[in-house]
């Protein structure tokens, strides 16, 4: 037969309420609020709705500070042990006849205490006490200015005239600020509220005042943003026995004014002058059954009104509610105790040895992961994006490829322009060919223009490998050393700083070699001769075909320039020798002028520019060059496109790679700086701390939680 746990919990036990208690303790006490979603039963409403005295009649006793304003301004997780009366012969073990000097009570109130959390060990038999030290500790964290805190206080009471019950009494809603109180006092207190009762597994206990209108009541407009349906809040209705004559809370009981799936259950509380007069809550419990019992309205529903009635209620709601929740809180427990397990890892421990050892084990693992980065051998490689060198080979194969073939040497440069250079490069005498001198002009002129782009390359790689840095100092081991990662940072950007000069150079001297020295001898240059001939074909291609009319076929050139009309003859006065009427280079400039300042032979202008439309044999001339200068441009732009990825490569990537741990070594293992370097970021410290007490609150969670069967 299979052993059992003696101090297993059946789910079907009330010790199931004991053991979400426990867990709420585990978890206080290492300041850390419900992170798992504990069932509990948060209390809420208007500050003038009842809600204390709702919690003081639960518990039988005067125990909640009482004021104007805000009393409550911390929640109260007030956790209720149902205990066994002592013996009449032996009062919490003090013998007949003995006397205890912590209490002037009679024998019975040393079967009721309270005890607080924040002090461990101390009990309170004197509820008077319980109510200075929920102020004194309210105080300790809000001040004496009416703010409010998120911070819990846990109190926890044993009598045997409770149920085994949790509650957490939230600040009551306010419109208004009173005194010293923060001017978005509300705001506050509705955010507070919100962030407890949203939870799904908190049941709302919605107080109203049942003297007014239902709709407007603060609780419940709250609980209904969070849980519009209603299912998991249950209403409380107060001061019954102040409502006008003739009126009752039936309807809202049966759920004809705003239903909710665990219902309402109506209270009569103490009023003021009741707690003035120090009337007790015994006796107010009593007036409570009477008033239900005796009201014609409630008489044969009295066993479902009342305070007694709400706690069983309210046992019996946290009860199954845990029960369904119990295999969600342990997956929640064993997830939460992994994740933080991984990062208390992750963080390391807080001292790993000598510090020599250390700064050399990250110097050579920064650099062994800065060189797989790049050569694309990392284990933690994307399929989402592209990372690492392959951005590199990105910057290479597209942008600067793109960039270079973008550069249009015509888009600076008209046809205009190469006829200039073309009658420049000839000097005095007109060119008998086309002139080399004009194209190698402008070729350089164009080849020069790729040191742009080709430099914006070099620039392109650089925050590429400024971008791998800031990935590899990402990482937890350098938000652990802060002053360890911005010595990194310097070093290896500074490295980058220093590849980039010789790398420009390069990149320079390449575009440099290509523009003082044409190579026209390169097997893939178009020659002048083919250049010619392609010209030639094209201008022949464009003229009228003269025909045979009897035959229809071509005519042989000296026929077909002999059936031509003949060309009119221009004025013997007028004929400058060319054929062209003004036309070419100096076209314009002498059309403008009359026979009188022809024949004065005026000097030329300060400025002589081409303005006239390009003649046959200059179109061809210019086309010629431009053809030579396509061609060679083409030349160019390959080798670049090939040559300026290698140089980057060569001065830049490949020697930062094979050089990192050289660099790091020879600027930071210096002896009287590693203590500095290994000094732990202040979030460091705190995060491991709050990482082990949540690993040890856990842990301890996960044993209570495996005692349920």
């Amino acid at each position: 037969m299979a052993q059992t746990n003696p101090n297993a919990i059946n789910v079907n036990d009330p010790g199931l309420i004991t053991l979400v208690n426990k867990l709420q303790d585990v978890f206080t006490t290492v300041g850390v609020q419900n992170p798992i979603d504990l069932p509990q039963i948060a209390v809420v409403g208007s500050q003038s709705s009842g809600k204390s005295s709702v919690l003081e009649n639960i518990v039988g006793r005067d125990f909640l500070p009482r004021g104007t304003g805000i009393v409550t301004r911390r929640p109260l997780i007030l956790q209720l042990i149902n205990r066994a009366p002592l013996p009449k012969t032996q009062a919490n073990g003090i013998p007949d006849g003995e006397t205890d000097i912590k209490t002037t009570d009679a024998q019975s109130n040393l079967e009721e205490w309270g005890e607080f959390l924040h002090i461990p060990g101390q009990k309170f038999y004197d509820f008077n006490k319980i109510r200075d030290e929920i102020s004194r500790e309210t105080d300790s964290k809000t001040g004496r200015n009416g703010g409010i805190s998120p911070a819990p206080i846990n109190l926890r009471i044993y009598s045997p005239n409770v149920l085994t019950l949790t509650l957490v009494d939230l600040p009551g809603l306010t419109k208004v600020p009173v005194g010293d109180q923060p001017r978005d006092i509300e705001r506050q207190i509705k955010e507070m509220v919100l962030k407890q009762i949203s939870k799904p597994n908190a049941i709302i206990l919605a107080v109203t005042a049942a003297n007014t209108d239902l709709a407007n009541s603060d609780g419940l407009k709250l609980a209904r943003e969070v849980d519009p349906e209603g299912q998991r809040t249950i209403g409380v209705l107060t001061k019954v026995d102040l409502m006008d004559e003739g009126t009752d809370v039936v309807d809202i009981l049966a759920g004809r004014i705003i239903p909710l799936r665990l219902g309402y259950v109506p209270v009569v509380n103490r009023g003021q002058r009741d707690i003035e007069g120090k009337k007790p809550i015994s006796a107010a419990l009593e007036a409570e059954r009477n008033f239900f019992e005796n009201h014609k309205a409630y008489r044969n529903k009295a066993s479902y009104c009342g305070t007694p009635y709400l706690a069983r209620k309210l046992n019996l709601i946290l009860m199954m509610h845990i029960k369904q929740t119990l295999p969600d809180i342990k997956a929640r427990i064993q997830s939460s105790l992994q994740k933080y397990s991984q990062e208390l890892t992750s963080l390391g421990d807080s001292m790993l040895g000598n510090s020599s050892n250390i700064v050399l084990n990250i110097i050579t693992e920064f650099s062994n992961e800065y060189r797989t980065v790049l050569e694309g051998h990392n284990a933690e490689l994307s399929s989402i994006e592209l990372s690492g060198g392959a951005r590199i080979s990105f910057v290479y194969h597209e942008l600067y490829s793109n960039g270079v073939r973008a550069v249009d040497p015509f888009d600076v440069i008209k046809d205009i322009d190469i006829r200039t250079l073309l009658y420049n490069s000839s000097g005095s005498s007109p060119a008998l060919f086309v002139g080399t001198t004009a194209f190698e002009v402008i070729v350089k002129q164009q080849i020069r223009r790729l040191e742009e782009p080709s430099l914006k390359c070099v620039s392109l790689v650089y925050d590429e490998l400024v971008r791998i840095l800031g990935q590899l100092l990402n990482k937890p081991l350098f938000r652990r050393y802060p002053s360890l990662k911005e010595k990194f940072h310097a070093v290896v950007i500074g490295f980058f700083k220093k590849a980039m000069d010789p790398t420009n150079k390069l990149v320079r001297d390449l575009v440099a070699m290509e523009a003082c020295y044409v190579n026209t001898g390169h097997p893939d240059f178009l020659n002048g001769h083919r250049a010619m001939a392609i010209v030639n074909e094209r201008h022949s291609a464009a003229k009228p075909v003269q025909v045979d009319p009897k035959t229809g076929k071509p005519l042989p050139a000296s026929a077909a320039a002999a059936a031509m009309p003949p060309p009119r003859s221009n004025s013997p006065s007028l004929d400058m020798g060319n054929g062209q009427d003004g036309a070419g280079f100096f076209g314009s400039f002498f059309a403008s002028k009359n026979k009188k300042k022809m024949a004065a032979m005026e000097p030329p202008p300060a400025t002589l520019k081409a303005s006239g439309t390009l003649s046959e044999k200059e179109s061809q001339e210019v086309e010629v060059i431009k053809l030579l200068i396509t061609s060679y441009y083409n030349i160019v732009r390959r080798t670049m496109v090939d040559m300026v990825p290698k140089a980057i490569m060569l001065t830049l990537v490949e020697h930062t790679k094979e050089d990192m741990q050289r660099e790091l070594l020879q600027e930071m293992y210096r002896q009287t700086e590693l203590d500095d370097l290994l000094k732990e970021s202040e979030y460091t410290v705190r995060r491991r701390k709050e990482c082990l007490q949540m690993v040890e609150s856990l842990g301890r969670a996960a044993e209570i939680v495996s005692q349920v069967q």
